[in-house]
């Protein structure tokens, strides 16, 4: 049996463990605590968007890897963020996203990798989905070309205005579905990433899923011990 087979095995429901939620354990908190001076982003329920049926913004949905020169704005970032992770109403457990997710646990925080966003230094943010902020981590004006190593080489990605890193955090997932969780990681991440590709069409934009990356070298550069959060998926992202 190989990996992946074995995977799938050991997620079947006959092979998985009574769950935390089940025992009546603390449920973990629904976004990770981040420290720093947090950033109020636009409203985004208040932006002008160009008019883009839902038909349109799938039928131009690509994988872009070439991106102009032209910053986004912080109201076209607010949007892409709010699309992606945007929460309409919490619980005390779970929250009701823009996206959907297996019980509502949304086990993803969003870093950024910032380069050309007007008004921001480029360097490594979180985006804070419960009060819709961001955080500066570090400033880092060298930030695309690291991603690009990181990322096997793929010079395309020093071209982005924005690199989305999503990342994993089983627990919130795992507390409610045990081992079954791991399965509903990747399969949010994919919800995700494609709200940012229909999202990025209403501001001129677009984006390329990524998931050939060292992994171990950028948990290492965003500080996760890749265990109990890990990046999972990630997405450069500019005007076309």
């Amino acid at each position: 049996m190989n990996i992946g087979e074995e995977f799938f095995e050991k997620t079947k429901y006959p092979n998985i463990s009574e769950s935390d939620q089940e025992k009546k354990l603390p449920h973990p908190p629904l976004e990770t605590p981040q420290g720093g001076e947090a950033i109020d982003l636009p409203d985004p329920t208040g932006l002008s968007l160009q008019t883009v049926s839902l038909t349109e913004a799938i039928n131009s949905r690509r994988s872009r890897r070439k991106f102009s020169t032209q910053p986004l704005s912080q109201e076209e970032l607010s949007w892409l963020l709010w699309a992606t992770q945007g929460v309409q109403k919490q619980g005390d457990i779970r929250t009701v996203r823009t996206v959907p997710s297996a019980g509502g646990r949304h086990p993803f925080d969003t870093y950024l990798a910032i380069a050309n966003v007007t008004g921001l230094e480029p360097g490594l943010y979180r985006y804070l989905a419960l009060s819709h902020q961001l955080v500066l981590i570090r400033e880092d004006k060298d930030i695309n070309e690291l991603i690009a190593a990181i990322c096997r080489e793929q010079k395309w990605i020093a071209e982005a205005a924005v690199t989305f890193l999503w990342i994993a955090v089983p627990y919130r997932s795992a507390w409610r579905y045990s081992q079954r969780a791991w399965r509903y990681l990747f399969l949010d991440a994919g919800h995700v990433c494609q709200n940012l590709y229909l999202a990025c069409e209403a501001v001129d934009a677009g984006c390329c899923a990524v998931n050939a990356f060292d992994d171990d070298a950028l948990n290492q550069y965003l500080d996760l011990d890749g265990k109990s959060r890990f990046a999972i998926y990630l997405a450069p992202a500019g005007h076309k």
